[in-house]
């Protein structure tokens, strides 16, 4: 009997590996690439800590909320009603068109109470590039395709359960002058978000900015420009680098050759501060990762 079993043990141990098994369930496919897609969601983690995001939790994350804290004593009255409001069982006023009044509301929206949960933090950095070439010969986007997938590390659509979708192609939406149409492709923009994201940002002011000579900062609006602009109340930092500026970046200086035609490119930095005075406070959080400003 035990001669049996021990010849069944190693039987099994023989066949274990030979061949994986087969997988009934169908896997989905991407929309867009045709790739196949796992049913679960494969969450994978970086082999060592960020160090800009432990500089954040642990430094900069209590100086912006003792910065930006603003104590509001009781509780904040009810938003004002801005549009006209009509008896729903009047049969005069039933199918009224509802105009809104008081013109757009979204300047003078107050910022959200101060907590330790709604403190501005960075949530991602979009890159953006324009090639004007393109409009004549979409080929031209393949260079500007190279110098993203370079510097993040992103394939072009790439699939599968991603925070970002890779590297993306901006199309035009309308006709502007007569030169570029409708859904022409015009540039490439990166999302990134969370590793990669501080990941950038640590390359971008340790090694590209200290080697710019004509960088001496973000330029800031005038003190006498309205508080009330769109751009005041969005919580965006944006600003733009050469093509002159990107072969300090280390994935590009390594072999810069290997790119036909270097494109200048739009900074992003998105946050989740919004109302009046995001935009102080995203220059705040922007500010304490080492990025100067300047105000002329």
């Amino acid at each position: 009997m035990s001669m049996q079993v021990a010849s069944q043990a190693a039987r099994h141990s023989l066949t274990r590996f030979q061949r994986a098994p087969k997988i009934t369930r169908k896997l989905r496919r991407h929309p867009k690439t045709g790739l196949p897609t796992p049913h679960v969601k494969i969450v994978t983690r970086e082999f060592a800590p960020s160090r800009l995001e432990e500089h954040y939790h642990t430094t900069l994350k209590d100086d912006l909320m003792y910065m930006t804290y603003k104590h509001e004593i009781g509780e904040r009255p009810p938003p004002r009603q801005i549009r006209m409001t009509f008896d729903p069982e009047d049969p005069y006023s039933k199918y009224r068109h509802n105009a809104p009044v008081g013109g757009s509301q979204f300047h003078k929206k107050p910022a959200p109470s101060s907590s330790p949960d709604n403190v501005v933090r960075l949530e991602k950095i979009q890159l953006h590039t324009m090639v004007k070439e393109a409009v004549a010969n979409k080929s031209q986007l393949l260079s500007a395709i190279m110098q993203m997938k370079a510097l993040t590390g992103e394939t072009f659509q790439g699939g599968g359960h991603h925070a970002v979708e890779g590297i993306q192609i901006v199309r035009a939406k309308k006709s502007v002058g007569g030169w570029i149409r409708p859904n022409v492709p015009v540039g490439v923009k990166v999302d990134l978000k969370g590793q990669a994201m501080y990941d950038f940002l640590g390359t971008l002011v340790e090694f590209v900015l200290p080697r710019l000579r004509d960088f001496n900062g973000i330029i800031l609006p005038p003190q006498s420009s309205s508080i009330k602009t769109p751009s005041s109340v969005s919580g965006v930092v944006s600003f733009g680098l050469p093509p002159s500026a990107l072969v300090f970046f280390p994935q590009i200086e390594v072999n810069v050759d290997a790119y036909p035609k270097l494109a200048g490119m739009h900074i992003h930095f998105v946050t989740n501060a919004i109302g009046v005075g995001a935009q102080d406070r995203a220059r705040a959080l922007v500010s304490g990762f080492q990025i100067p400003f300047l105000r002329r």
